[in-house]
């Protein structure tokens, strides 16, 4: 299936999330299948745009910019059919239901080193409780309300999460910025800050899978997930000064790993 914004009928898109809340109330109360299939598609047609917006913040990873642009729309059409107006803003769920979506496109591909079974079982069940807790809560879950959820210890969570970005390693033929021309390849090698940046992500994924899975998760959310270091913090419940210290250590962890300095950031 191609989803795309022109397989919806041309209307302007809301000009704020308020409106897209708005155009759900308007799907509940469509009287045919007729209204309520061309409210669905309206829906959509605003919403693009943010799915977009995320799947860009994937790309340069091996994977073509067009494929993780489809799962991000096509989460998105699962977080439409799935929302249920009166628990939270439309966007509050959407949005983890979409990463999400995402997250487990790489995690099908492949992963680079053994994860327990357990652990992939936990962060399958974890994907879905954080799209349901964050539209209830109106806000992304913390490690120990997603432990909570899902009847398991907050290390187990965590684990979990550090298992999420056990990855394929960088493809040298994976774009190396969203919607441009060069490949991660291409790039290798070049003077500039940007490319030092690609270089690094080259070689880091083993280094990362041998760090302790807090440190590996905040690592993961941060520079492959896309989260801010407060996003992170909210989620472990704990400060973004605390988070900082914990990157910091992981990065230095990772230099030891590689043997040599990074050049630039991740």
């Amino acid at each position: 299936m191609t989803v795309t914004a022109s397989d919806s009928p041309v209307v302007d898109p809301p000009d704020d999330p308020t409106g897209i809340d708005e155009l759900f109330d308007e799907l509940a109360h469509a009287s045919d299948t007729v209204g309520r299939q061309r409210c669905r598609r309206r829906i959509i047609t605003a919403c693009v745009p943010i799915a977009d917006r995320i799947a860009r913040r994937f790309a340069g990873r091996g994977e073509p910019s067009d494929d993780l642009l489809q799962v991000a729309r096509l989460g998105l059409i699962q977080a439409v059919d799935r929302y249920e107006p009166g628990r939270g803003p439309f966007l509050s769920f959407a949005v983890p239901t979409i990463r999400g979506e995402l997250r487990r496109h790489f995690r099908d591909k492949t992963w680079t080193v053994r994860v327990p079974r357990r652990l992939q079982e936990t962060q399958l069940r974890a994907r879905d409780a954080v799209a349901s807790l964050s539209q209830r809560l109106n806000r992304s879950p913390t490690v120990v309300e997603l432990a909570e959820e899902l009847h398991t210890d907050p290390d187990e969570v965590v684990a979990a999460q550090g298992a999420t970005w056990a990855y394929q390693p960088v493809s040298l033929d994976g774009a190396a910025r969203p919607d441009g021309p060069d490949t991660v390849g291409s790039l290798h090698g070049a003077e500039d800050p940007e490319f030092e940046r690609v270089e690094n992500l080259m070689v880091i994924h083993d280094a990362v899978a041998e760090l302790d899975p807090r440190r590996r998760a905040v690592v993961g959310m941060i520079y492959f997930g896309g989260l801010t270091q407060r996003e992170v913090a909210e989620q472990f419940n704990v400060s973004q000064v605390q988070i900082s210290r914990l990157l910091r250590d992981a990065l230095s962890r990772i230099r030891e790993q590689l043997g040599a300095p990074l050049s630039g950031a991740l």
